[in-house]
């Protein structure tokens, strides 16, 4: 009694089978073919050949190594720079002008006067070496910009993500080396622009996806990289500068109010993007483009989750003064529960959906919350 529907049953995965049968076929047909010619030369025409797919297999392989292997990625990165233990401000004078005791017979000298650290270009630094030095910056290299068989990488749904994520951290490191330039490394209309940190936002401002050589010149060019290292040692010798006291760090409330509505300003058009992509391309599990729209955002919170931690700490005496602490406690816990969300695979389903995740909507909903809190803040700075 039961035959005829066992019978159709075995009908429909036999043609469900056959069917992915032929797709597999038509998939493997041009290596099958490729393989079958390649077999049928002499070694004169083999042995190239093969060195040459060694080499593409090795250059993939090291491509896709880099691609999944994220060194140093530690959403509690900032524990490492005991914030909590500073006591002063950025800029501010800790030590110098006292004179020694002097022993019998010697002149007393006055001891060097030191200054506090930035702890924001500190962590801007360390950014940029988290990026370029401890691993490869994807965005620039030969493969990712050659893309699958001509198919550009962010078109599908695997090695562009930590690429994503990059750009979305060296997006918070171009907008702070801004901030440092106009604003927080100097008494702005009584002393000039330090010249360190001018060049750190000049070379930051580069394209991300320079190589050796490009389609628009013959001639070597430097890669990406390079100029963002550049721009890592031109911070990190300002923060030198700072300590011996040559350098100014201006921790005014007029520069932290500034500072806030440049961030709110930068996650705010984000969160646009990542809403224009939820609201218009309910994909799910396969919008490819959700990957690369989800990861930004990661990469853009990771790093104003450590700069913004540091900048609690230089200007920790304008937060405390003007009351704002339960508030900016508050949004780097919010920045460091949205680094929780690290789905392996990125769904963009519909917001009211019962199968597919969405992820986009959630991740637009922490920068939200966390853009709301640094708008509040600014509010209470302004008052």
């Amino acid at each position: 009694m039961l035959d005829p529907i066992v019978a159709f049953f075995q009908r429909i995965f036999a043609a469900i089978g056959r069917g992915i049968g032929l797709v597999i076929a038509w998939i493997l047909w041009p290596f099958i073919t490729a393989a079958n010619w390649y077999k049928a030369r002499s070694w004169i025409i083999k042995g190239p050949i093969g060195i040459g797919l060694v080499l593409l297999f090795a250059f993939y392989a090291y491509f896709i190594w880099q691609t999944q292997v994220w060194s140093g990625f530690n959403p509690d990165y900032i524990n490492s720079y005991n914030l909590a233990q500073r006591k002063q401000d950025a800029g501010v004078t800790t030590s110098g002008g006292a004179a020694t005791t002097p022993v019998t017979g010697e002149v007393a000298e006055p001891e060097p006067k030191t200054c506090v650290r930035s702890a924001i270009v500190d962590v801007t630094a360390d950014l940029i070496d988290f990026n370029v030095n401890q691993n490869a910056w994807i965005s620039s290299m030969l493969l990712y910009k050659l893309g699958l068989f001509g198919l550009d990488w962010e078109d599908t749904p695997w090695m562009d993500n930590k690429a994503a994520f990059q750009r979305g951290v060296n997006q918070t490191i171009r907008r702070t080396a801004v901030e440092l330039v106009d604003a927080l490394g100097r008494v702005r209309g009584t002393s000039g622009i330090n010249s360190d940190l001018q060049r750190a936002r000049g070379n930051m401002q580069f394209d991300e996806e320079t190589w050796y050589f490009g389609s628009d010149s013959l001639l070597p060019k430097t890669p990406t990289p390079n100029y963002y290292r550049t721009a890592m040692a031109d911070l990190r010798k300002f923060n030198t500068a700072l300590e011996s006291c040559e350098a100014i760090f201006d921790g005014r409330s007029d520069n932290l109010i500034e500072f806030l509505d440049r961030i709110s300003n930068d996650i705010g058009s984000t969160s646009a993007i990542i809403r224009e992509r939820s609201e218009f391309h309910n994909g799910g599990w396969f919008d490819t483009r959700a990957d690369d729209r989800f990861w930004f955002a990661y990469g853009q919170l990771y790093g104003y989750y450590g700069i913004l931690s540091a900048a609690g700490a230089d200007f920790d005496a304008v937060i405390k003064a003007r009351g704002i602490e339960p508030l900016w406690t508050e949004s780097i816990k919010q920045l460091r529960s949205a680094l929780k969300i690290q789905p392996a695979i990125i769904s963009n389903g519909r917001e009211d959906g019962w199968i597919m995740p969405t992820h986009l909507a959630t991740m637009g909903f922490y920068i939200l919350r966390v853009r709301s809190n640094l708008v509040e803040m600014r509010d209470v700075l302004a008052r």
